[in-house]
C-alpha cells in the first residue's frame, strides 16, 4: 500500500507542538521511524488499532500505579489489550510489538512535558497521521480529565 504515513505524522506533530520544530519534545526526533515501523509491518488499519491499544495500556498502568497496586508493566497491558495470551505473534506483529514499546520509552525518557501526557499526545498525532494516509476515521478514546 502506498501511503504518506511520515509526512502526515509530521505534519500532525506539527499541528499540536506548533512551529518552529525547536520547540517540540526531544522524543519527536527519534518517535516517527519507531510509528513508521509500526504502519510498515501492520498497514494503516491495523497500526491504528494498535495505537489505540497503546494508549488504553498507557493509562490503564496509570491507574494501576494511582492506586498503589501491583504493577504488571506497559508491555503486559498492551499484550492483554491485543489479546496476545495463547497465541504466538507474527513476525511482523513482533516487529511492530518492539517498536510500540521503544516509542514509549523514548516518549517517556525524552521529555521535559507531563511524561504521561506527552506519550498520549504523540499517540493522538499517530492516529491522525493515519486517518490522513487513508484510514478510516473512528471514535477515539477520550483522555480521562486530570485530577
Amino acid at each position: 500500500m502506498t501511503h504518506n504515513y511520515g509526512f502526515h505524522l509530521t505534519q500532525a506533530m506539527g499541528n499540536r507542538y506548533g512551529l518552529p520544530v525547536d520547540d517540540w519534545p526531544a522524543s519527536a526526533e527519534h518517535l516517527p521511524s519507531f510509528f513508521t515501523i509500526v504502519v510498515n509491518a501492520l498497514g494503516l488499519e491495523k497500526a491504528g488499532d494498535w495505537f489505540e491499544a497503546a494508549r488504553r495500556a498507557e493509562r490503564r498502568e496509570q491507574e494501576v500505579e494511582r492506586a498503589r497496586t501491583y504493577q504488571f508493566g506497559f508491555a503486559a497491558y498492551l499484550a492483554q489489550e491485543l489479546d496476545f495470551y495463547g497465541q504466538e505473534p507474527t513476525l511482523r506483529e513482533t516487529a511492530a510489538w518492539e517498536a510500540m514499546k521503544g516509542a514509549r520509552e523514548v516518549a517517556r525518557h525524552g521529555s521535559g512535558i507531563d511524561l504521561d501526557a506527552d506519550f498520549d499526545a504523540v499517540l493522538d498525532c499517530a492516529l491522525e497521521a493515519c486517518e490522513r494516509s487513508g484510514r478510516p476515521r473512528r471514535e477515539r478514546v477520550a483522555a480521562p480529565a486530570k485530577a
